[in-house]
């Protein structure tokens, strides 16, 4: 697992990775597009964080679609619903100049990212032993940070001068359906067909995965963490275009491709550190590393994007550094999806679905404050108040006890497992 997937994920990791990319495209340059565009900054915020709210919906949808209509089906159906949106927000919505229409076509656009990747999960604790799922899942958000952060960043950083903002999102489209070709020829193909229950069934099943938050605290803990654990990830995107590269709320420190490809070696961190974290995780423990190290290089990276223009200018090699922290920080976080079903075994459906729902939430939490904060307390109040929330996460944390294998309740090794293999220990 060290050293590669599971033979039966290759397939399907290829293609998260080739249709993150595209989806990755505008993420770096989208909310500073709309402002050049004639919109202000919070009506571009506004965009990203109504494109939030429907991936969250969708995540948590997601993980109860895929157990009762098949993983493949799901992941075709938000391949296709991507690439229909997508179609409409780029040829229709942004030529048009009409504010309420980019806003429902990309929100709406939102919904079908997560049903692609987070059906995925699913595949992954069905074919993946619970030992091993941390490691697996580290897998999983490498193929993801390949896509959407490494050439998702990159890529448009040097198409932009020759084809526009434009013209990037258009070539978004071979990526794409690119991945949602391989995902048609080679994931999950033989696999037998879930049975089918009703609408009732599936109503009720995916209502679990919300009343599980009132009715199991931990996993409500939780999802608090995984709400509070990507707030940078996402909501940076939204504003830094803003502050580091133009006068209006900082100065002109960066240009665009230089903040893209910063913003990209923060994710060329995490193809490492989501390898490296969830084999940490999966041998010394998962909540001690999301404790001390995911929530506190988080905190301070975030401080650091703030701060290391305000007193070193655009010293590239300083942000970067920054950029370093903040990729080895998310990714410590990396276990989150084997510890929700770990947290309560006999409803795994709807603990991936809590996850996913929490998942989706940050991509709408994150730049959500940036819009309601912003216009009163400034750049530097966004960053102060995701660094006390990733505090708070950190706390957080001690009231959570997932039943790790090899572990106790407290999170320490068991000693007849210390010095045997964690997949020995598991089987």
């Amino acid at each position: 697992m060290r050293l590669a997937p599971p033979k039966i994920l290759i397939p399907g990791l290829i293609a998260i990775a080739i249709f993150m990319t595209g989806d990755g495209f505008e993420l770096t340059f989208l909310s500073k597009y709309l402002v050049s565009l004639g919109f202000a900054a919070t009506q571009a915020s506004t965009v990203i964080t109504a494109y939030g709210l429907m991936a969250a919906l969708s995540g948590w949808a997601s993980g109860v679609l895929a157990e009762t209509f098949g993983v493949r089906r799901i992941m075709l159906i938000g391949a296709g619903l991507w690439v229909f949106l997508h179609l409409l927000f780029v040829g229709a919505a942004i030529p048009s100049g009409i504010y309420p229409l980019i806003l429902v076509i990309y929100a709406c656009r939102g919904l079908a990212y997560p049903l692609f990747i987070y059906s995925f999960v699913v595949y992954i604790t069905q074919k993946v032993a619970p030992a091993s799922r941390a490691s697996a899942m580290g897998w999983f958000w490498t193929a993801y940070s390949i896509g959407v952060g490494c050439l998702g960043s990159w890529i448009p950083a040097r198409t932009i001068n020759f084809i526009g903002e434009r013209g990037t999102l258009w070539f978004s489209l071979a990526w794409t359906i690119t991945g949602g070709l391989l995902c048609l020829l080679f994931v999950g193909r033989g696999e037998p067909q879930p049975k089918r229950g009703d609408l009732g069934d599936t109503l009720r099943q995916l209502s679990v995965g919300v009343t599980i938050l009132g009715t199991n605290r931990e996993v409500a803990l939780t999802a608090i963490v995984r709400v509070i654990c990507n707030l940078s990830l996402y909501g940076f995107p939204v504003i830094m275009p803003l502050y580091l590269t133009t006068a209006g709320y900082g100065e002109e420190w960066f240009t665009m491709p230089q903040w893209m490809t910063i913003w990209g070696i923060q994710f060329a961190v995490t193809v490492f550190g989501n390898l490296f974290w969830g084999w940490i995780g999966d041998r010394y423990g998962w909540m001690r590393q999301m404790r001390w190290y995911g929530c506190w290089f988080c905190a301070a990276a975030t401080l650091g994007f703030y701060y290391v223009p305000q007193f070193l200018g655009g010293n590239m090699i300083a942000l970067g550094a920054a950029a370093v922290l903040l990729g080895m920080g998310v990714t410590a976080f990396v276990p989150m999806a084997a510890v929700f079903p770990a947290l309560a075994p006999e409803h795994r459906g709807a603990a991936i679905s809590a996850n996913n729902l929490a998942s989706g939430l940050t991509t709408f939490v994150g730049p959500g404050l940036v819009t309601l904060l912003l216009p009163h307390i400034g750049v530097a109040g966004v960053c102060w108040t995701y660094t006390a929330l990733y505090l708070l996460g950190s706390l957080i944390t001690v009231f959570i006890h997932p039943d790790q294998p090899g572990f106790d309740r407290n999170g320490r090794r068991l000693p007849e497992t210390a010095d045997r293999p964690v997949a020995e220990v598991a089987a």
